[in-house]
């Protein structure tokens, strides 16, 4: 029986992969220590020069440049470092002027709003904080361009006159309860929407009828957790789906019977980190006992502190709360239900109930492994920014007897060359 093209494609990558294990297992130990290592230095210093002056090679992203902004600051932001002055204010006057006058940002400046570069911008925007940054976004005109990318389905629609698809959902969403202008008019039915696009596989299509997508689950999870009705979604299914994506060369694959690509590192990594903080709703779909205290329906209702004691109750105060309050609109049934918009900041404080879904120490190696240029015997490591995501603090920095194991977050803190183990 002759060989598919996929299968074909499959099996030569596979066999590249495994080379690359088989020269890496079998360098000395002390030769792994070196190459495997996260030159922070040199990654701020490339992305504090990008986001000055990007080549020519980039001219085809100006319908995203606020994408290049965000993926710039926030990586910034997770190597624990931050831009000066100036070049914070050369961010926030360029977002300002994608700020379209009916509100929403578009991919530059004088470009139709569209919610993806919205997204991006607000994000971006956050990252940065600081009263210009955030009351340089115009939230009532951006609620009202929320308002028209509704679709009568109750999805949304990228832009005017755009697709209607799961991601633009969760940025919609995603944007709105950040800013603290989620509401009833905005959710109406978006769950139904997104319930209806998980298919028989238990991932999440982009729309209605399509194909399971890594990209789609993460965004259709995520907004049904900011809207508060994740337990629509059949989660026992999409855990199933999700684990099996990950392949033998260790990485994930978007699809079935896809090859794997760095990209879903972070796509299937982060739906797998979701489903974390969601136990009690799995175990409850699984007819399972409840053995835990907590009765919320995503574990972070009741879960009133996090490892520094802080509350996070509903009502809490959040970095983005205290100066994006509610707009008011003279009716309380017109204004942001204020519960709703604190469903993902409680969220993310909320505790883990489960263990990593997938072989977390296969997939660093690989995530290692997919910027790397192979010379002769010697292994060149630069990481990929999603290592930071996807390790969450819980990886030791060294293995070597009598020292010191220390979380991710300190690394990040450190202005030194941070090693990670084989």
């Amino acid at each position: 029986m002759r060989a598919t093209k996929t299968q074909e494609e499959q099996w030569t990558i596979q066999n590249q992969v495994f080379r690359i294990y088989d020269l890496v297992c079998h360098l000395p130990p002390h030769a792994q220590s070196v190459n495997f290592e996260l030159r922070r230095d040199n990654h701020i210093e490339y992305l504090i020069r990008s986001l000055k002056q990007l080549g020519p090679n980039f001219a085809v992203l100006d319908a995203n440049r606020p994408w290049l902004c965000y993926w710039i600051i926030h990586s910034i932001a997770l190597l624990g470092d931050c831009v000066d002055d100036k070049l914070e204010n050369d961010v926030i006057e360029f977002l300002q002027r994608c700020q379209d006058p009916n509100g929403g940002y578009g991919g530059g400046p004088g470009q139709m709003p569209h919610l993806a570069t919205t997204y991006a911008a607000i994000n971006t925007l956050i990252t940065v904080g600081g009263h210009k940054s955030l009351s340089s976004i115009n939230r009532e005109k951006l609620y009202a361009f929320l308002l028209r990318t509704k679709d009568t389905s109750g999805g949304f629609r990228m832009h005017d006159g755009g697709e209607v698809d799961v991601r633009a959902c969760y940025t919609a969403i995603s944007v709105a309860s950040v800013l603290n202008i989620l509401d009833d008019r905005l959710i109406q039915n978006a769950g139904d929407y997104i319930v209806s696009c998980q298919t028989y596989e238990g991932g999440i299509a982009g729309e209605p009828g399509s194909e399971a997508h890594g990209g789609y689950t993460f965004c259709g999870l995520a907004a049904m957790v900011l809207i508060n009705e994740v337990n629509r979604l059949d989660l026992p299914a999409l855990i199933n789906w999700v684990v099996f994506r990950q392949g033998v060369e260790c990485g994930f694959q978007g699809r079935t019977n896809k090859l794997v690509d760095g990209c879903y590192s972070f796509w299937q990594g982060g739906v797998a980190a979701i489903i974390q903080r969601l136990r009690l709703v799995v175990s409850e779909q699984m007819g399972l006992p409840n053995t835990s205290n907590f009765d919320s329906r995503t574990e972070s209702d009741n879960d009133s502190s996090d490892s520094d004691g802080d509350q996070s109750s509903e009502g809490a105060s959040s970095p983005v709360n205290d100066s994006c309050q509610p707009i008011q609109k003279g009716k309380s049934n017109d204004s942001p239900r204020i519960g709703v918009n604190n469903n993902g900041y409680n969220f993310i404080r909320g505790s883990i109930g489960m263990r990593p879904l997938f072989n977390s120490m296969a997939l660093q190696q690989y995530i290692l492994l997919c910027s790397q240029t192979i010379k002769v015997s010697c292994v060149l490591v630069r990481f990929l920014q999603i290592t930071v995501f996807l390790l969450g603090g819980r990886r030791p920095v060294s293995r070597q007897a009598g020292k010191t194991q220390r979380p991710l977050s300190y690394m990040l803190r450190s202005k030194r060359t941070v090693h990670l183990p084989v």
